[in-house]
């Protein structure tokens, strides 16, 4: 009896968004560590308007638009968190949502408010892509959004990924992601029609 629950139940735990094992060295930036409150918040909206400014070479960014960028991508999650009631690991409110215990906090939710949020700023000097790992395995599919200066491809910009620490923003450089292998939301949209 038990055993025919967990069957029943495993295809909705695991459905939607898919979370790699960690790597054992990460490269990159933007929450490895302990999220440790509003002094963390403001260190980690700077790190992350450098790390933007740099998508350009230092120039061709308007840094007033890369401060906005990073000032919402990092404490715009952290009002998701709340909103979505996230008090576990990601793969479990995964569950608690496909169960219907919690109405969003799939990573599709996360990147479809983060990017609707970010898109309300009207930046002149930086683009928003959505991106989607794991289309072409077995596993579940990943969904983020990714952000560029204005023009640039998607490979050259930054990942921005709410749901990946329940909340706390990971970023990394596209190509340089430890755990996942993005391609371009509508590449990976028209291929399964």
């Amino acid at each position: 009896m038990q055993r025919r629950a967990v069957l029943t139940l495993l295809p909705a735990a695991l459905a939607g968004c898919a979370m790699p094992e960690a790597p054992e060295a990460p490269e990159a930036r933007g929450g490895q560590a302990p999220y440790a409150g509003r002094a963390d918040v403001a260190a980690r909206i700077v790190e992350l308007e450098q790390d933007i400014l740099a998508l350009s070479g230092a120039e061709g960014i308007a840094p007033e638009d890369a401060a906005r960028a990073a000032r919402i991508a990092v404490t715009y999650p952290l009002e998701l968190r709340a909103r979505y009631g996230v008090t576990d690991p990601p793969l479990v409110h995964n569950t608690k949502v496909n169960l219907g215990f919690r109405d969003r906090g799939l990573c599709w939710h996360w990147a479809d408010d983060l990017q609707a949020r970010l898109a309300q700023e009207g930046f002149q000097t930086l683009d928003l892509h959505r991106a989607i790992a794991n289309a072409t395995s077995l596993r579940i599919d990943h969904s983020t959004v990714v952000i560029s200066a204005r023009g640039a491809a998607m490979e050259q910009g930054l990942v921005l990924d709410p749901w990946r620490q329940g909340g706390v923003l990971f970023w990394a450089p596209v190509l340089q992601d430890p755990q996942y292998t993005w391609e371009r939301r509508a590449r990976v949209m028209a291929r399964r029609r």
